[in-house]
This record gives structure tokens, C-alpha cells and sequence, in this order.
């Protein structure tokens, strides 16, 4: 398994091992694991995001797909009995 080395400062080494002591994470290897996961996740899902508002711009939606929603919406809206 590939190897990655780093040097973080005295103050941050300090709150990772608070997480350590408090069971959070096994280790500092570990809560860089799960911090670069968590990194790669969050890129990952901002550039699905960024793809799907993508794809409406280039294609947005029509009436004729989603104008049933609203036609729904406003006929549940008047069965309301308020």
C-alpha cells in the first residue's frame, strides 16, 4: 500500500490526537484516511452536482414534462380543506 507523507502543524497534530484519545478515530493514520475519503467524496458529489446543473442548462425541462406537476400540485392545493 502506497505511502503518504506530510508535515501538519504542532496545533493540528494536537486536535487529531484529541480525537484519537476520544475513540473518534483509531489513529492519525486513520483520521487522515477518513479525511482524504471525506475530500474525495465531497469533490466527487460537487462535480455530479455540477454535471446535472450542467445538463438542465444545456437541455432544460419543458412544459409538457413537468407541467403535470404543478397541474397537480395546484388541483391537491384546492381539495384542501382549509
Amino acid at each position: 500500500m502506497p505511502q503518504l507523507v506530510t508535515r501538519v502543524n504542532d496545533n493540528l497534530v494536537s486536535l487529531v490526537d484529541e480525537l484519537v484519545e476520544e475513540g473518534v478515530v483509531e489513529s492519525r493514520s486513520d483520521a487522515v484516511r477518513r479525511g482524504l475519503r471525506a475530500l474525495v467524496d465531497r469533490q466527487r458529489r460537487l462535480r455530479t452536482g455540477e454535471a446535472i446543473v450542467q445538463g438542465y442548462r444545456d437541455r432544460p425541462q419543458t412544459e409538457e414534462e413537468v407541467g403535470w406537476a404543478d397541474a397537480a400540485t395546484i388541483r391537491m392545493i384546492g381539495e384542501e380543506p382549509w
